[in-house]
């Protein structure tokens, strides 16, 4: 017959058991099984945000004026300053690099798709301009992503609308800056560091309306491109929906403003009660001296 154990046993048992692992968790903390007792370096936690996307952002001062004296060279390797774009027509605008492996071909392909359903149209109505902030690529790296993009479009006939620009350092980051745009080179994989978003633009240059990531409503831009051509585009339907709805620059969003809304249908049923009495009041007018003829 086996003896049981007690439980003094037990309970002695699961206190050695206990220390043999608190001694080889402090020799695992101390460094006993490392070389020479170094602390292992200590990895960054889960949550932390990568210190080169601490200085990447977007945040337009709204009512800006970008530096439209700034030089570039357009897609045909053509010497251009920013504000030749400018002056009759509102413009999208957006930054980017024409070598991306990721978000900036998104950019540019958010921006056709988009423009496809909007009812204006480039070099008409609005003018498209991206502008490269990689100081090392050409106007044929330009070229290249405009076909790209008129393809996309397929719209013939709006190709003067399309333009691709590069630049020296200086001048785009000078534009960059002013636009509130903030991006960042990582010399450890060639990339840059940078946020997504478009920028609608008055004819003056001034920054107007801003959408953000790499899909656009239909609707938003077609309200931003109305608001931001002062009355140059449009049509009066478009102008009373802008009555209706609010601009949040916060969330690059329209939303429908209720006092707004009210209002509106108010004076819509005003006019529709208006119009209605006045109807009745001109058939009763016509209607009278016939029937005083008629009681002669």
């Amino acid at each position: 017959m086996k003896p049981q154990a007690t439980p003094f046993v037990w309970m002695t048992a699961m206190l050695v058991l206990f220390a043999a692992c608190g001694a080889v968790s402090s020799f695992a903390q101390s460094g006993m099984f490392g070389a020479g007792g170094a602390q292992p370096p200590t990895a960054p936690p889960s949550n932390a945000v990568p210190a080169i996307l601490s200085q990447v952002d977007f945040r337009p001062p709204f009512g800006a004026t970008l530096p439209l004296s700034a030089q570039f060279r357009d897609d045909t390797g053509k010497a251009v300053k920013l504000g030749d774009y400018f002056g009759e027509r509102p413009v999208i605008l957006a930054f980017g690099y024409y070598q991306c492996p990721m978000l900036c071909t998104e950019v540019q392909r958010g921006i056709a798709s988009v423009l496809k359903v909007v009812k204006f149209r480039p070099g008409k109505d609005f003018n498209v301009v991206f502008v490269s902030f990689n100081p090392k690529e050409t106007p044929e790296m330009a070229a290249g992503k405009k076909k790209q993009a008129l393809d996309y479009y397929h719209r013939p006939g709006t190709e003067s609308g399309w333009h691709f620009l590069v630049g020296d350092d200086a001048d785009v980051r000078n534009v960059a800056q002013a636009a509130g745009f903030r991006y960042q080179y990582d010399p450890k994989t060639g990339l840059y560091a940078h946020a997504t978003g478009i920028l609608v633009l008055t004819p003056e240059g001034k920054i107007s309306r801003c959408f953000y990531g790499i899909e656009y409503p239909p609707r938003y831009v077609e309200l931003g491109l109305v608001e931001s051509s002062e009355g140059r585009i449009g049509s009066a339907t478009d102008h009373l929906l802008l009555y209706c709805c609010e601009y949040d620059p916060s969330t690059g969003r329209y939303s429908a403003t209720i006092i707004d809304v009210i209002r509106l249908f108010g004076v819509l049923v005003l006019l529709v009660l208006g119009s209605y009495a006045l109807v009745h009041f001109w058939r009763d007018a016509r209607a009278t001296p016939q029937l005083r003829a008629g009681t002669r």
